[in-house]
Protein backbone atom coordinates (compact mmCIF):
# COMPACT_ATOMS: atom_id res chain seq x y z
CA UNK A 1 0.00 0.00 0.00
CA UNK A 2 1.53 3.30 -1.03
CA UNK A 3 -0.13 5.33 1.69
CA UNK A 4 -0.52 2.66 4.36
CA UNK A 5 1.00 3.84 7.64
CA UNK A 6 3.91 1.76 8.89
CA UNK A 7 2.21 1.17 12.22
CA UNK A 8 -0.97 -0.16 10.57
CA UNK A 9 1.04 -2.21 8.13
CA UNK A 10 2.91 -3.75 11.07
CA UNK A 11 -0.39 -4.70 12.69
CA UNK A 12 -1.70 -6.20 9.44
CA UNK A 13 1.42 -8.25 8.85
CA UNK A 14 2.03 -9.26 12.50
CA UNK A 15 2.30 -12.94 13.26
CA UNK A 16 -0.25 -14.29 15.74
CA UNK A 17 1.21 -13.40 19.13
CA UNK A 18 0.40 -13.51 22.82
CA UNK A 19 -1.25 -10.04 22.73
CA UNK A 20 -3.81 -11.32 20.22
CA UNK A 21 -4.94 -13.96 22.72
CA UNK A 22 -5.03 -11.53 25.64
CA UNK A 23 -7.17 -9.19 23.49
CA UNK A 24 -9.54 -12.09 22.68
CA UNK A 25 -9.90 -12.96 26.37
CA UNK A 26 -10.31 -9.34 27.53
CA UNK A 27 -12.90 -8.54 24.85
CA UNK A 28 -14.45 -12.02 25.04
CA UNK A 29 -15.08 -11.85 28.79
CA UNK A 30 -17.48 -8.97 28.14
CA UNK A 31 -19.36 -11.24 25.73
CA UNK A 32 -19.25 -14.13 28.16
CA UNK A 33 -20.91 -11.88 30.77
CA UNK A 34 -23.44 -10.44 28.36
CA UNK A 35 -24.62 -13.89 27.17
CA UNK A 36 -24.73 -15.12 30.75
CA UNK A 37 -26.84 -12.13 31.81
CA UNK A 38 -29.18 -12.09 28.79
CA UNK A 39 -29.89 -15.82 28.74
CA UNK A 40 -29.91 -16.59 32.50
CA UNK A 41 -33.29 -14.85 32.87
CA UNK A 42 -34.98 -17.70 30.97
CA UNK A 43 -33.72 -20.12 33.65
CA UNK A 44 -35.50 -18.31 36.46
CA UNK A 45 -38.79 -16.96 35.05
CA UNK A 46 -40.71 -20.10 36.11
CA UNK A 47 -39.29 -19.77 39.63
CA UNK A 48 -40.29 -16.08 39.81
CA UNK A 49 -43.84 -17.08 38.86
CA UNK A 50 -43.97 -19.72 41.60
CA UNK A 51 -42.60 -17.40 44.31
CA UNK A 52 -44.41 -14.15 43.53
CA UNK A 53 -47.62 -15.27 41.82
CA UNK A 54 -48.58 -18.31 43.93
CA UNK A 55 -52.30 -19.09 43.94
CA UNK A 56 -53.32 -21.80 46.46
CA UNK A 57 -56.60 -22.44 44.55
CA UNK A 58 -54.90 -23.16 41.22
CA UNK A 59 -54.14 -26.74 40.14
CA UNK A 60 -50.95 -25.45 38.47
CA UNK A 61 -48.03 -23.53 40.04
CA UNK A 62 -47.97 -19.73 39.75
CA UNK A 63 -46.70 -18.21 36.51
CA UNK A 64 -45.73 -14.67 35.55
CA UNK A 65 -48.67 -12.82 33.90
CA UNK A 66 -48.01 -12.28 30.14
CA UNK A 67 -47.21 -8.56 30.39
CA UNK A 68 -44.84 -9.05 33.32
CA UNK A 69 -43.17 -12.05 31.62
CA UNK A 70 -42.66 -9.91 28.50
CA UNK A 71 -41.20 -7.04 30.56
CA UNK A 72 -38.83 -9.25 32.59
CA UNK A 73 -37.59 -11.08 29.48
CA UNK A 74 -37.50 -8.13 27.13
CA UNK A 75 -36.45 -5.07 29.08
CA UNK A 76 -32.75 -6.02 28.81
CA UNK A 77 -33.12 -6.15 24.99
CA UNK A 78 -34.50 -2.61 25.00
CA UNK A 79 -31.54 -1.47 27.12
CA UNK A 80 -29.12 -3.29 24.82
CA UNK A 81 -30.55 -1.58 21.73
CA UNK A 82 -30.16 1.87 23.34
CA UNK A 83 -26.64 1.00 24.59
CA UNK A 84 -25.49 -0.17 21.16
CA UNK A 85 -26.46 3.14 19.55
CA UNK A 86 -25.15 5.35 22.38
CA UNK A 87 -21.82 3.63 23.12
CA UNK A 88 -21.24 2.94 19.41
CA UNK A 89 -21.38 6.69 18.79
CA UNK A 90 -19.34 7.44 21.92
CA UNK A 91 -16.63 4.95 20.91
CA UNK A 92 -15.99 6.99 17.76
CA UNK A 93 -16.15 10.32 19.60
CA UNK A 94 -13.99 9.60 22.68
CA UNK A 95 -12.02 6.52 21.66
CA UNK A 96 -12.59 2.81 22.15
CA UNK A 97 -10.57 2.46 25.34
CA UNK A 98 -12.09 5.35 27.30
CA UNK A 99 -15.61 3.99 26.88
CA UNK A 100 -14.66 0.32 27.31
CA UNK A 101 -14.23 0.35 31.10
CA UNK A 102 -17.48 2.28 31.54
CA UNK A 103 -19.63 -0.40 29.87
CA UNK A 104 -18.00 -3.10 31.99
CA UNK A 105 -18.58 -1.26 35.29
CA UNK A 106 -22.22 -0.71 34.34
CA UNK A 107 -22.61 -4.46 33.71
CA UNK A 108 -21.02 -5.36 37.08
CA UNK A 109 -23.09 -2.89 39.14
CA UNK A 110 -26.39 -3.78 37.45
CA UNK A 111 -25.78 -7.57 37.68
CA UNK A 112 -25.40 -7.23 41.44
CA UNK A 113 -28.30 -4.79 41.73
CA UNK A 114 -30.60 -7.14 39.74
CA UNK A 115 -30.03 -9.80 42.38
CA UNK A 116 -30.83 -7.31 45.14
CA UNK A 117 -34.23 -6.32 43.65
CA UNK A 118 -36.67 -5.51 46.44
CA UNK A 119 -40.26 -4.35 46.87
CA UNK A 120 -43.25 -4.63 49.20
CA UNK A 121 -45.42 -6.31 46.57
CA UNK A 122 -44.65 -8.80 43.76
CA UNK A 123 -45.14 -5.96 41.25
CA UNK A 124 -42.63 -3.88 43.21
CA UNK A 125 -39.95 -6.59 43.02
CA UNK A 126 -40.58 -7.09 39.29
CA UNK A 127 -40.44 -3.33 38.62
CA UNK A 128 -37.08 -3.02 40.45
CA UNK A 129 -35.73 -6.06 38.61
CA UNK A 130 -36.82 -4.58 35.26
CA UNK A 131 -35.22 -1.21 36.10
CA UNK A 132 -31.80 -2.75 36.79
CA UNK A 133 -32.03 -5.16 33.87
CA UNK A 134 -32.64 -2.23 31.52
CA UNK A 135 -29.38 -0.58 32.62
CA UNK A 136 -27.62 -3.94 32.58
CA UNK A 137 -28.73 -4.24 28.94
CA UNK A 138 -27.48 -0.69 28.30
CA UNK A 139 -23.97 -1.71 29.42
CA UNK A 140 -24.13 -4.96 27.44
CA UNK A 141 -25.15 -2.96 24.35
CA UNK A 142 -21.94 -0.93 24.55
CA UNK A 143 -19.87 -4.09 24.54
CA UNK A 144 -21.05 -5.12 21.05
CA UNK A 145 -19.58 -2.28 18.93
CA UNK A 146 -16.56 -1.72 21.20
CA UNK A 147 -15.40 -5.35 21.49
CA UNK A 148 -15.84 -5.98 17.75
CA UNK A 149 -14.08 -2.75 16.76
CA UNK A 150 -11.17 -3.21 19.18
CA UNK A 151 -10.55 -6.79 18.06
CA UNK A 152 -10.88 -5.83 14.39
CA UNK A 153 -8.38 -2.97 14.79
CA UNK A 154 -5.86 -5.03 16.77
CA UNK A 155 -5.89 -8.14 14.56
CA UNK A 156 -3.71 -8.97 11.56
CA UNK A 157 -5.44 -9.23 8.21
CA UNK A 158 -4.94 -12.99 7.78
CA UNK A 159 -6.73 -14.05 10.97
CA UNK A 160 -8.93 -11.02 11.74
CA UNK A 161 -12.22 -12.84 11.06
CA UNK A 162 -11.26 -15.80 13.25
CA UNK A 163 -10.23 -13.48 16.11
CA UNK A 164 -13.47 -11.46 16.03
CA UNK A 165 -15.41 -14.75 15.79
CA UNK A 166 -13.49 -16.07 18.84
CA UNK A 167 -14.58 -13.00 20.85
CA UNK A 168 -18.17 -13.63 19.82
CA UNK A 169 -17.86 -17.38 20.53
CA UNK A 170 -17.38 -16.58 24.22
CA UNK A 171 -21.15 -16.05 24.16
CA UNK A 172 -21.54 -19.83 23.87
CA UNK A 173 -19.52 -20.34 27.05
CA UNK A 174 -21.59 -17.65 28.78
CA UNK A 175 -24.84 -19.49 27.97
CA UNK A 176 -23.27 -22.79 29.05
CA UNK A 177 -21.99 -21.33 32.34
CA UNK A 178 -25.44 -19.86 33.06
CA UNK A 179 -26.90 -23.34 32.83
CA UNK A 180 -24.14 -24.91 34.96
CA UNK A 181 -24.41 -22.24 37.71
CA UNK A 182 -28.21 -22.74 37.82
CA UNK A 183 -27.70 -26.53 38.05
CA UNK A 184 -25.25 -26.23 40.98
CA UNK A 185 -27.27 -23.62 42.90
CA UNK A 186 -30.64 -25.38 42.47
CA UNK A 187 -29.15 -28.80 43.33
CA UNK A 188 -27.56 -27.37 46.50
CA UNK A 189 -30.83 -25.73 47.61
CA UNK A 190 -32.84 -28.82 46.73
CA UNK A 191 -30.53 -30.91 48.89
CA UNK A 192 -30.54 -28.45 51.81
CA UNK A 193 -34.25 -27.51 51.82
CA UNK A 194 -36.48 -30.41 50.83
CA UNK A 195 -39.80 -29.45 49.24
CA UNK A 196 -42.72 -31.56 48.00
CA UNK A 197 -44.02 -31.54 44.41
CA UNK A 198 -46.80 -28.99 43.80
CA UNK A 199 -49.55 -31.61 43.38
CA UNK A 200 -48.63 -33.19 46.75
CA UNK A 201 -48.34 -30.04 48.87
CA UNK A 202 -49.12 -26.72 47.13
CA UNK A 203 -48.24 -24.55 50.11
CA UNK A 204 -44.80 -26.08 50.70
CA UNK A 205 -43.72 -26.91 47.12
CA UNK A 206 -41.63 -23.72 47.10
CA UNK A 207 -39.20 -23.50 50.03
CA UNK A 208 -38.94 -19.93 51.45
CA UNK A 209 -35.18 -20.06 50.76
CA UNK A 210 -35.85 -20.54 47.01
CA UNK A 211 -35.98 -16.74 46.74
CA UNK A 212 -32.17 -16.76 47.06
CA UNK A 213 -31.72 -19.05 44.04
CA UNK A 214 -32.62 -16.55 41.30
CA UNK A 215 -30.72 -13.77 43.09
CA UNK A 216 -27.50 -15.81 43.28
CA UNK A 217 -27.81 -16.87 39.62
CA UNK A 218 -28.22 -13.25 38.45
CA UNK A 219 -25.45 -11.84 40.68
CA UNK A 220 -22.88 -14.42 39.58
CA UNK A 221 -22.82 -12.65 36.19
CA UNK A 222 -20.80 -9.81 37.74
CA UNK A 223 -17.80 -12.01 38.57
CA UNK A 224 -16.14 -12.64 35.15
CA UNK A 225 -16.61 -8.99 34.15
CA UNK A 226 -15.04 -7.79 37.38
CA UNK A 227 -12.02 -10.05 36.88
CA UNK A 228 -11.17 -8.47 33.49
CA UNK A 229 -11.72 -4.81 34.47
CA UNK A 230 -8.07 -4.20 35.41
CA UNK A 231 -6.82 -5.65 32.10
CA UNK A 232 -9.29 -3.61 30.08
CA UNK A 233 -7.97 -0.44 31.70
CA UNK A 234 -4.37 -1.39 30.82
CA UNK A 235 -5.09 -2.01 27.12
CA UNK A 236 -3.73 0.85 24.96
CA UNK A 237 -6.06 2.67 22.55
CA UNK A 238 -6.12 1.02 19.13
CA UNK A 239 -3.57 2.42 16.67
CA UNK A 240 -6.24 2.88 14.02
CA UNK A 241 -8.26 5.17 16.26
CA UNK A 242 -5.18 7.10 17.47
CA UNK A 243 -3.74 7.57 13.97
CA UNK A 244 -6.79 7.84 11.69
CA UNK A 245 -9.32 9.52 14.01
CA UNK A 246 -7.34 11.32 16.76
CA UNK A 247 -4.58 11.90 14.14
CA UNK A 248 -1.74 11.39 16.61
CA UNK A 249 0.87 9.34 14.75
CA UNK A 250 3.46 9.60 17.51
CA UNK A 251 1.15 8.11 20.15
CA UNK A 252 -0.03 5.35 17.79
CA UNK A 253 3.58 4.34 17.03
CA UNK A 254 4.55 4.44 20.73
CA UNK A 255 1.55 2.31 21.81
CA UNK A 256 2.03 -0.33 19.13
CA UNK A 257 5.84 -0.46 19.59
CA UNK A 258 5.11 -1.68 23.14
CA UNK A 259 2.43 -4.16 22.00
CA UNK A 260 4.33 -5.58 19.02
CA UNK A 261 7.76 -5.19 20.65
CA UNK A 262 9.30 -3.63 17.54
CA UNK A 263 10.48 -0.09 16.77
CA UNK A 264 7.96 1.86 14.69
CA UNK A 265 8.31 5.33 13.21
CA UNK A 266 5.73 8.05 13.76
CA UNK A 267 4.66 9.22 10.29
CA UNK A 268 2.74 12.40 11.06
CA UNK A 269 2.99 13.78 7.51
CA UNK A 270 1.38 10.59 6.15
CA UNK A 271 -1.42 10.83 8.73
CA UNK A 272 -2.03 14.44 7.62
CA UNK A 273 -2.32 13.31 3.99
CA UNK A 274 -4.60 10.28 4.41
CA UNK A 275 -8.36 10.72 4.24
CA UNK A 276 -8.67 14.36 5.31
CA UNK A 277 -12.04 14.46 3.61
CA UNK A 278 -14.22 13.89 6.69
CA UNK A 279 -17.67 13.00 5.35
CA UNK A 280 -20.24 12.30 8.07
CA UNK A 281 -22.70 9.47 8.62
CA UNK A 282 -25.62 11.38 7.10
CA UNK A 283 -23.72 12.79 4.10
CA UNK A 284 -24.32 11.97 0.43
CA UNK A 285 -20.73 10.74 0.19
CA UNK A 286 -21.31 8.17 2.96
CA UNK A 287 -24.54 7.02 1.30
CA UNK A 288 -22.71 6.64 -2.02
CA UNK A 289 -19.72 4.74 -0.62
CA UNK A 290 -21.18 2.76 2.28
CA UNK A 291 -24.98 3.12 2.14
CA UNK A 292 -25.71 -0.28 0.57
CA UNK A 293 -23.22 -1.96 2.92
CA UNK A 294 -24.97 -0.45 5.95
CA UNK A 295 -28.35 -1.60 4.58
CA UNK A 296 -26.85 -5.08 4.14
CA UNK A 297 -25.43 -5.32 7.68
CA UNK A 298 -28.54 -3.89 9.40
CA UNK A 299 -31.12 -5.93 7.44
CA UNK A 300 -29.30 -9.27 7.74
CA UNK A 301 -28.74 -8.83 11.49
CA UNK A 302 -32.40 -7.79 11.96
CA UNK A 303 -33.71 -10.82 10.04
CA UNK A 304 -31.33 -13.25 11.73
CA UNK A 305 -32.30 -12.18 15.25
CA UNK A 306 -36.03 -12.55 14.52
CA UNK A 307 -35.37 -16.23 13.74
CA UNK A 308 -32.69 -16.77 16.37
CA UNK A 309 -34.50 -15.34 19.38
CA UNK A 310 -37.92 -16.71 18.50
CA UNK A 311 -36.39 -20.21 18.26
CA UNK A 312 -35.38 -19.87 21.91
CA UNK A 313 -39.06 -19.43 22.75
CA UNK A 314 -39.97 -22.89 21.60
CA UNK A 315 -37.41 -24.49 23.91
CA UNK A 316 -39.66 -25.13 26.89
CA UNK A 317 -42.47 -26.49 24.66
CA UNK A 318 -40.03 -28.81 22.92
CA UNK A 319 -38.48 -29.93 26.21
CA UNK A 320 -41.92 -30.73 27.59
CA UNK A 321 -42.96 -32.56 24.41
CA UNK A 322 -39.92 -34.87 24.39
CA UNK A 323 -40.19 -35.57 28.11
CA UNK A 324 -37.10 -33.62 29.26
CA UNK A 325 -39.36 -31.43 31.36
CA UNK A 326 -42.09 -33.17 33.39
CA UNK A 327 -45.35 -31.27 33.97
CA UNK A 328 -44.78 -28.30 36.29
CA UNK A 329 -47.22 -29.55 38.95
CA UNK A 330 -45.24 -32.79 39.41
CA UNK A 331 -42.12 -30.91 40.58
CA UNK A 332 -41.09 -28.67 43.45
CA UNK A 333 -39.80 -25.17 42.59
CA UNK A 334 -36.10 -26.02 43.01
CA UNK A 335 -36.49 -29.25 41.01
CA UNK A 336 -38.04 -27.28 38.14
CA UNK A 337 -35.09 -24.84 38.00
CA UNK A 338 -32.76 -27.85 37.93
CA UNK A 339 -34.62 -29.56 35.07
CA UNK A 340 -34.90 -26.36 32.95
CA UNK A 341 -31.18 -25.65 33.46
CA UNK A 342 -30.24 -29.24 32.55
CA UNK A 343 -32.20 -29.07 29.29
CA UNK A 344 -30.73 -25.66 28.31
CA UNK A 345 -27.18 -26.80 29.15
CA UNK A 346 -27.54 -29.86 26.89
CA UNK A 347 -28.78 -27.71 23.98
CA UNK A 348 -25.89 -25.24 24.50
CA UNK A 349 -23.38 -28.08 24.62
CA UNK A 350 -24.69 -29.89 21.52
CA UNK A 351 -25.85 -27.10 19.19
CA UNK A 352 -24.79 -23.66 20.37
CA UNK A 353 -21.12 -23.92 21.39
CA UNK A 354 -19.87 -26.12 18.47
CA UNK A 355 -21.45 -23.78 15.89
CA UNK A 356 -19.45 -20.77 17.12
CA UNK A 357 -16.13 -22.63 16.97
CA UNK A 358 -16.85 -24.00 13.50
CA UNK A 359 -17.03 -20.37 12.39
CA UNK A 360 -13.68 -19.61 14.09
CA UNK A 361 -12.10 -22.60 12.33
CA UNK A 362 -13.48 -22.02 8.82
CA UNK A 363 -14.04 -18.27 8.39
CA UNK A 364 -10.59 -17.58 6.92
CA UNK A 365 -11.01 -20.47 4.46
CA UNK A 366 -14.64 -20.11 3.33
CA UNK A 367 -15.03 -16.35 3.84
CA UNK A 368 -17.77 -14.32 5.56
CA UNK A 369 -20.14 -14.19 2.60
CA UNK A 370 -20.20 -17.97 2.01
CA UNK A 371 -20.72 -18.82 5.70
CA UNK A 372 -23.55 -16.28 6.04
CA UNK A 373 -25.34 -17.42 2.89
CA UNK A 374 -24.92 -21.08 3.82
CA UNK A 375 -26.17 -20.47 7.40
CA UNK A 376 -29.33 -18.67 6.24
CA UNK A 377 -29.95 -21.39 3.63
CA UNK A 378 -29.76 -24.28 6.13
CA UNK A 379 -31.75 -22.39 8.76
CA UNK A 380 -34.60 -21.92 6.28
CA UNK A 381 -34.34 -25.60 5.19
CA UNK A 382 -34.60 -26.85 8.79
CA UNK A 383 -37.39 -24.40 9.69
CA UNK A 384 -39.48 -25.61 6.74
CA UNK A 385 -38.58 -29.22 7.56
CA UNK A 386 -39.90 -28.68 11.08
CA UNK A 387 -43.01 -26.81 9.94
CA UNK A 388 -44.39 -28.72 6.94
CA UNK A 389 -44.70 -32.19 8.55
CA UNK A 390 -45.32 -30.62 11.99
CA UNK A 391 -47.90 -33.27 13.04
CA UNK A 392 -45.39 -36.02 12.23
CA UNK A 393 -42.82 -34.52 14.61
CA UNK A 394 -45.27 -34.61 17.51
CA UNK A 395 -44.78 -38.38 17.63
CA UNK A 396 -41.10 -38.40 16.57
CA UNK A 397 -39.62 -36.25 19.28
CA UNK A 398 -35.96 -37.21 18.91
CA UNK A 399 -36.01 -36.25 15.21
CA UNK A 400 -37.56 -32.90 16.09
CA UNK A 401 -34.81 -32.26 18.66
CA UNK A 402 -32.04 -33.09 16.15
CA UNK A 403 -33.53 -30.71 13.55
CA UNK A 404 -33.99 -28.05 16.20
CA UNK A 405 -30.33 -28.37 17.35
CA UNK A 406 -29.13 -28.16 13.74
CA UNK A 407 -31.04 -24.89 13.28
CA UNK A 408 -29.02 -23.44 16.19
CA UNK A 409 -25.81 -24.97 14.88
CA UNK A 410 -26.21 -23.27 11.48
CA UNK A 411 -27.24 -19.98 13.08
CA UNK A 412 -23.91 -19.93 14.95
CA UNK A 413 -21.89 -21.46 12.11
CA UNK A 414 -23.50 -18.83 9.93
CA UNK A 415 -25.13 -15.42 10.23
CA UNK A 416 -25.12 -15.15 14.04
CA UNK A 417 -21.31 -14.89 13.90
CA UNK A 418 -20.83 -13.15 10.53
CA UNK A 419 -23.35 -10.36 11.17
CA UNK A 420 -21.16 -9.45 14.19
CA UNK A 421 -17.85 -9.62 12.28
CA UNK A 422 -18.52 -7.80 9.00
CA UNK A 423 -19.71 -4.40 10.37
CA UNK A 424 -16.40 -4.15 12.28
CA UNK A 425 -14.48 -4.39 8.99
CA UNK A 426 -16.26 -2.48 6.20
CA UNK A 427 -16.70 1.06 7.59
CA UNK A 428 -14.08 3.83 8.00
CA UNK A 429 -12.30 4.06 11.39
CA UNK A 430 -14.03 7.29 12.45
CA UNK A 431 -17.51 5.73 11.88
CA UNK A 432 -16.68 2.05 12.54
CA UNK A 433 -17.99 1.83 16.09
CA UNK A 434 -21.12 3.89 15.24
CA UNK A 435 -22.01 1.76 12.21
CA UNK A 436 -21.43 -1.46 14.14
CA UNK A 437 -23.70 -0.09 16.88
CA UNK A 438 -26.43 0.74 14.32
CA UNK A 439 -26.18 -2.75 12.78
CA UNK A 440 -26.28 -4.42 16.21
CA UNK A 441 -29.25 -2.26 17.29
CA UNK A 442 -31.13 -3.39 14.16
CA UNK A 443 -30.39 -6.94 15.32
CA UNK A 444 -31.79 -6.27 18.78
CA UNK A 445 -34.92 -4.77 17.20
CA UNK A 446 -35.24 -8.13 15.43
CA UNK A 447 -34.75 -9.91 18.76
CA UNK A 448 -37.61 -7.89 20.26
CA UNK A 449 -39.85 -8.78 17.29
CA UNK A 450 -38.76 -12.42 17.56
CA UNK A 451 -39.25 -12.68 21.30
CA UNK A 452 -42.55 -10.84 21.63
CA UNK A 453 -44.16 -11.08 18.23
CA UNK A 454 -43.69 -14.83 18.19
CA UNK A 455 -44.64 -15.28 21.83
CA UNK A 456 -48.11 -14.21 20.72
CA UNK A 457 -47.97 -15.62 17.17
CA UNK A 458 -47.02 -19.14 18.28
CA UNK A 459 -50.11 -19.44 20.52
CA UNK A 460 -52.63 -22.04 19.38
CA UNK A 461 -55.47 -21.12 17.03
CA UNK A 462 -57.86 -22.82 19.50
CA UNK A 463 -58.83 -20.68 22.48
CA UNK A 464 -58.87 -23.65 24.89
CA UNK A 465 -55.19 -24.46 24.11
CA UNK A 466 -53.59 -21.01 24.52
CA UNK A 467 -51.37 -20.12 27.50
CA UNK A 468 -53.13 -18.34 30.33
CA UNK A 469 -53.70 -14.65 29.58
CA UNK A 470 -52.84 -14.78 25.85
CA UNK A 471 -55.09 -14.30 22.80
CA UNK A 472 -55.16 -16.94 20.05
CA UNK A 473 -52.26 -16.90 17.57
CA UNK A 474 -51.37 -18.56 14.26
CA UNK A 475 -49.96 -21.72 15.91
CA UNK A 476 -46.42 -23.10 16.05
CA UNK A 477 -46.57 -24.65 12.56
CA UNK A 478 -47.43 -21.35 10.84
CA UNK A 479 -44.98 -19.45 13.05
CA UNK A 480 -42.19 -21.78 11.87
CA UNK A 481 -43.25 -21.22 8.23
CA UNK A 482 -42.95 -17.44 8.74
CA UNK A 483 -39.48 -17.92 10.26
CA UNK A 484 -38.42 -20.01 7.26
CA UNK A 485 -39.48 -17.14 4.98
CA UNK A 486 -37.56 -14.65 7.18
CA UNK A 487 -34.38 -16.72 6.66
CA UNK A 488 -34.94 -16.71 2.88
CA UNK A 489 -35.06 -12.90 3.02
CA UNK A 490 -31.81 -13.01 4.99
CA UNK A 491 -30.18 -14.85 2.05
CA UNK A 492 -31.37 -12.14 -0.30
CA UNK A 493 -30.00 -9.23 1.77
CA UNK A 494 -26.67 -11.07 2.27
CA UNK A 495 -25.98 -10.18 -1.38
CA UNK A 496 -25.44 -6.55 -0.23
CA UNK A 497 -22.59 -7.55 2.10
CA UNK A 498 -19.06 -7.55 0.60
CA UNK A 499 -16.38 -10.19 1.21
CA UNK A 500 -13.55 -8.88 3.40
CA UNK A 501 -11.36 -11.96 3.85
CA UNK A 502 -7.60 -11.35 3.79
CA UNK A 503 -7.76 -7.60 3.05
CA UNK A 504 -6.50 -4.75 5.21
CA UNK A 505 -9.18 -2.58 6.86
CA UNK A 506 -7.97 0.57 5.08
CA UNK A 507 -8.06 -1.22 1.73
CA UNK A 508 -11.68 -2.30 2.37
CA UNK A 509 -12.87 1.15 3.51
CA UNK A 510 -10.83 3.27 1.07
CA UNK A 511 -9.04 5.20 3.83
CA UNK A 512 -5.69 5.00 2.02
CA UNK A 513 -6.88 7.58 -0.48
CA UNK A 514 -5.12 10.92 -0.72
CA UNK A 515 -7.26 14.01 -1.13
CA UNK A 516 -5.97 15.32 -4.42
CA UNK A 517 -9.35 16.00 -5.93
CA UNK A 518 -9.87 12.64 -7.60
CA UNK A 519 -10.51 9.10 -6.59
CA UNK A 520 -7.27 7.15 -6.28
CA UNK A 521 -6.98 3.56 -7.41
CA UNK A 522 -5.48 1.17 -4.92
CA UNK A 523 -2.14 -0.46 -5.48
CA UNK A 524 -1.46 -3.71 -3.69
CA UNK A 525 2.28 -3.36 -2.98
CA UNK A 526 3.74 -4.53 0.30
CA UNK A 527 5.62 -1.86 2.22
CA UNK A 528 8.61 -2.97 4.26
CA UNK A 529 8.13 -2.10 7.92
Amino acid sequence: MENQLGVLNALDAAKTQWYHFTAIVIAGMGFFTDAYDLFSISLITKLLGRIYYFDAHSAKPGTLPPRIAAAVNGVAFCGTLAGQLFFGWLGDKLGRKRVYGLTLMLMVICSIASGLSFGKSPHGVMATLCFFRFWLGFGIGGDYPLSATIMSEYANKKTRGAFIAAVFAMQGFGILTGGIVALIVSAAFDHAYKAHPYNVDREHSTAPQADYIWRIILMFGALPALLTYYWRMKMPETARYTALVARNAKQAAADMSKVLQVDLNAEQEKVDKIGREQFGLFSKEFAKRHGLNLLGTTSTWFLLDIAFYSSNLFQKDIFTAIGWLPKAETMSATKEVYRVAKAQTLIALCGTVPGYWFTVAFIEHLGRFTIQLMGFFFMSVFMFALAIPYQHWKTHNSGFLIMYSLTFFFANFGPNATTFIVPAEIFPARLRSTCHGISAAAGKAGAIVGSFGFLYAAQSTHLDKVDKGYPTGIGVKNALMVLGAVNCLGMLFTLLVPETMGRSLEDITGENEEDNGHQQTFSVEKVPV
